[in-house]
């Protein structure tokens, strides 16, 4: 096999890798979502507990120092920032005003 061959089968495999990986989050998020809405429509104010869960959630990450994860570190936490708002947008969504 050529080198450009053995590339682009290590192309395709890490796009199938790729694909799962994503597959799994996805699941994973509505999981969670969906965990996070049942515990907190049990609570005597579930505003304020989706509140302390994102607000853990957000200073957990800001915690996190990109120079100890490598170079795609500000990349993930930038994304987990943005991931938090989404599912914060999803639990919320469910819960009375």
């Amino acid at each position: 096999m050529s080198n450009n061959e053995e590339m682009q089968a290590a192309i395709e495999r890490l796009k199938r890798e790729n694909a799962e990986l994503n597959g799994m989050v996805l699941a994973t998020g509505v999981i969670l979502t969906q965990l996070l809405q049942a515990m907190t429509l049990r609570e005597l104010n579930p505003q304020n507990a989706a509140t302390r869960i994102v607000t853990n959630a957000q200073k957990a990450i800001e915690g996190f120092r990109p120079e100890q994860g490598g170079p795609s570190a500000s990349i993930m936490k930038e994304r987990a920032l943005a991931a938090v708002k989404q599912y914060e947008d999803q639990l919320r969504s469910v819960l009375p005003t």
